[in-house]
């Protein structure tokens, strides 16, 4: 199998881990608070990484360092944002909110990088946007269309997706230059520093020490941050970031079966609508997976072969 096919599927199975848990964190919120649940699950994910990568963590560039720093800081304020989000919303609706952060993607490397959107890109986030407002925006009292009162849980996970957005580009770009082993690591020690940091700031922390956190820090720690994120950062090595952004899009389908399944949540008419058109709206946008694309998305070093395995 080549890197490239490699990458796609454990970036795949990365993004399972990621949609699959949604339910399990929302029921252990009912035990925990946020700021505390991540700062757990993020040292859990340090602690394992750092054993593992511990030889190859004993020289690392000072360049890679800052930027590990960057991405963890990026890890920090996306799952901040999402976490607290989830307290208000339910697991479905938080996983399309923050897969809208694939969207995102052609929008901010065209404000901040100056890539050109095409017109298919350009539909796509057109219709994914109508999808965010369907999905979020609840009909008004006489029915129809019109504005109401936003939910708050909802505007917080638009924040996180803004944030992953970002987080996504920036691993794409870092990867060209630096190190999995390095990267991935890192940018969770990051990430678990501030947010341990920033726990007692945020909340007074609480939580209960029941199976199930137990169970949704184990998972969470070691599955969705310690393997997911590693996963990330050695597969943005070989794709560029619309080929991660497009993987990414399963992350909502597999919270919205497991949170069907496991507890029959359901969106209503018209929130399943606009999840359905937040998915074809990315679908649209991101499914273009040419050569070209991938060189003027990353430069030409994206189509060189890569050190490091996994």
């Amino acid at each position: 199998m080549s890197r490239s096919a490699k990458a796609h599927w454990l970036l795949l199975l990365a993004t399972f881990f990621w949609g699959a848990t949604f339910i399990q964190i929302k029921d252990a919120l009912h035990q925990v608070t946020p700021f505390t649940f991540n700062a757990i699950r993020m040292i859990i994910g340090a602690v394992a990484l750092v054993l593992i990568y511990r030889k190859r963590l004993a020289r690392v560039p000072p360049q890679t360092l800052a930027l590990s720093a960057v991405l963890g800081a990026l890890l920090w304020g996306g799952y901040s944002f999402q976490t607290k989000g989830l307290v208000y919303t339910s697991p479905s609706k938080s996983a399309f909110i923050t897969g809208f952060s694939t969207v995102l993607v052609p929008i901010f490397l065209a404000l901040f990088w100056r890539r050109r959107i095409h017109l298919r890109t350009a539909v796509g986030i057109a219709v994914a946007m109508i999808g965010l407002y369907l999905l979020t925006v609840p009909a008004a009292a006489g029915g129809g269309f019109g504005l109401s009162l936003v939910n708050r849980g909802d505007l917080l996970t638009l924040g996180c997706a803004v944030v992953f957005a970002f987080h996504i580009i920036v691993v794409g770009r870092v990867m060209m230059h630096h190190r999995f082993e390095h990267i991935g690591p890192l940018q969770i020690v990051a990430a678990a520093t501030l947010m341990t940091v920033s726990a007692p700031l945020m909340e007074h922390p609480a939580i209960v020490w029941s199976p199930r956190v137990i169970a949704a820090l184990l998972v969470t720690g070691l599955l969705c941050t310690a393997a997911a994120f590693t996963i990330q950062a050695w597969a943005q090595q070989f794709l560029p970031p619309t080929h991660t952004a497009l993987i990414f899009l399963m992350e909502q389908v597999f919270a919205w079966l497991t949170s069907y399944l496991l507890v029959h949540e359901r969106l209503g008419y018209r929130a399943t609508m606009g999840a359905l058109l937040i998915l074809a709206g990315i679908l649209v946008a991101e499914l273009k997976g040419t050569a070209e694309e991938m060189t003027a998305e990353l430069g030409p070093e994206a189509a060189a072969p890569k050190n490091g395995n996994l």
